[in-house]
């Protein structure tokens, strides 16, 4: 049995202290109905993800939409929870338990923190203050050690990042920036700068998942895999995250009946610099330590043989936890119908998503979430 997506709707990324997630619901929801042409009656169940929001939110963001009386789960999955959420939609659908499923995602981060996510204390690298940059900044120092990757390729996915984003209206960060300003951007961890980081961010974004195409603009899902990380420690010999995005790929791509090469495009998480680096090669877009130079070849560039986050990405979108995968999701349908206007990709087909969390001391992420999508 095949599922489609319906619809899609996604608020404008950014920090937006004066708007509630309720209200960002809404109005993602509200966008996501309307694209579908569906009426809120018309849901049959509701998967919702958030990593900080408070007990009850998606309930209240429903209630305000007559989105009540049906079943709501709600997913907490690190980074890639707005995808594992998406993911139980299209299980969900295919297992033919419900006919149509909203996934939702949502985060206001600004009204939380200041500045940066504070590490939890509750994880032995978080006691000790080992946040997300650390664990980046020491991937991208032993690719610099390996492979020779250079500063200057690492800063290229943040000036290509950030030119896609200037052709994306709800991107947080519409300015072109150049391989000498990432680089003398304050040091965040060496060798990251504060221009290979993503930003704080509030924003919401949904997705109508069902299991009858409705119209010619209904995108076929054409494969999702959900995967938590393996035991990861000094004996890997790949860097943290590695692993696990191969692994979810290798199910995505078998489900899918496809592989990499057969990609036309591809929303990847690049939280980091480093982090999209990685998972071009992990994904198979070319072998391990030629990520730098696949970027500094334009591959992954708009107007490349295959263009990777033609958003912006979490670097220049923005990456309020759990609306970036839904984002995403958005993103490439909107490729795949031919509706991005000036970031359009020619004749797009196949597009893939790739979403991965971490934060816990010793395994390899805590979640991954591969998604191929194309009719």
């Amino acid at each position: 049995m095949s599922s489609y997506i319906h619809g899609v709707g996604t608020t404008s990324f950014g920090k937006q202290p004066d708007r509630s997630a309720i209200e960002l619901g809404w109005e993602a929801v509200d966008r996501a109905l309307r694209d579908a042409n569906l009426e809120p009656k018309e849901v049959d169940a509701v998967f919702a993800a958030t990593v900080f929001g408070e007990t009850g939110t998606a309930q209240r963001i429903l209630k305000g939409l007559a989105l009540a009386g049906l079943p709501v789960v709600t997913i907490e999955n690190a980074c890639a929870s707005g995808t594992s959420a998406f993911h139980e939609a299209r299980v969900a659908v295919e297992s033919g338990r419900f006919d149509t499923v909203l996934a939702l995602g949502f985060e206001t981060m600004t009204a939380r923190f200041d500045t940066a996510i504070e590490p939890s204390g509750s994880d032995a690298e978080g006691r000790q203050a080992f946040g997300m940059p650390a664990i980046y900044g020491m991937s991208a120092a032993r690719y610099q050690h390996e492979f020779g990757l250079t500063s200057r390729q690492l800063a290229l996915v943040s000036v290509k990042n950030h030119r896609h984003g200037l052709l994306n209206p709800l991107a947080q960060h519409k300015r072109a920036v150049s391989v000498e300003e990432v680089l003398s951007s304050r040091m965040i961890s060496d060798p990251l700068t504060l221009l290979q980081c993503c930003s704080l961010a509030d924003a919401a974004s949904a997705a109508i998942v069902g299991v009858d195409r409705r119209c010619a603009r209904d995108i076929r899902i054409r494969s999702s895999a959900l995967n938590s990380g393996a035991i990861w420690g000094s004996g890997n010999q790949k860097v943290w995250g590695w692993d696990i995005v191969h692994d979810t790929a290798c199910i995505a791509y078998e489900q899918a009946n496809l592989g990499p090469d057969e990609i036309d495009l591809l929303e990847v998480h690049d939280a980091f610099t480093i982090g999209e680096i990685v998972t071009t090669e992990a994904l198979g877009l070319c072998g391990l330590g030629d990520g730098g130079r696949l970027v500094e070849l334009g591959h992954t560039e708009l107007g490349g043989r295959q263009p990777v986050n033609p958003s912006g990405g979490l670097l220049a979108r923005g990456h309020p936890l759990g609306a970036t995968g839904l984002a995403q999701i958005a993103e490439i349908v909107c490729q795949l119908r031919g509706e991005a206007l000036e970031r359009q990709v020619p004749d797009a087909r196949i597009g893939l998503v790739e979403t991965m969390g971490g934060g816990t001391a010793g395994i390899d992420g805590n979640a991954c979430v591969v998604t191929v999508l194309g009719n």
